[in-house]
C-alpha cells in the first residue's frame, strides 16, 4: 500500500530552510547584538578603571615592600623597575594612563 502525500504535506517540502526563514533568524541576531554591545562595551570601560585601581594597588605594595628593605621611599617608579620590584608590564594602567609615586603613595595621571 502506497502513501499518497498531499500537496500541502510537510514531509512533501524538500530540505533546507527558505529564505524568509533565514531572514527571521537573521533579524532575531541583530536584535540581539543591538541589545547586548552597548552593554558590553560600558563593561570595558568599567574593567578598564579597575584594572588600573588594581595595579596602583600593587605599586603600594611594592613601595612599601621596598621601604622596609631600604629604610626609605623610592623616589620614583624606575627605581622600583631597576630594583626588580615591578615589571615594565607594571609601569602603565590598562586604561591607558601612567602612574607615578606622590607622597610616597602611587597614582595615576
Amino acid at each position: 500500500m502506497k502513501l499518497r502525500k498531499k500537496k500541502g504535506d510537510l514531509r512533501s517540502r524538500p530540505n533546507g530552510f527558505t529564505i524568509l526563514e533565514m531572514m527571521i533568524v537573521m533579524l532575531v541576531v541583530a536584535v540581539l547584538l543591538m541589545i547586548t554591545l552597548p552593554n558590553v562595551q560600558s563593561k570595558n570601560t568599567l574593567i578598564r578603571k579597575t584594572g588600573c585601581q588594581a595595579m596602583l594597588d600593587v605599586i603600594d605594595s611594592q613601595i612599601l615592600l621596598f621601604e622596609i628593605e631600604h629604610d626609605r621611599k623610592p623616589v620614583d617608579l624606575n627605581e622600583l623597575l631597576h630594583e626588580g620590584y615591578l615589571k615594565e608590564a607594571q609601569m602603565a594602567c590598562p586604561d591607558g594612563t601612567t602612574p607615578v609615586i606622590e607622597n610616597g603613595q602611587a597614582v595615576s595621571r
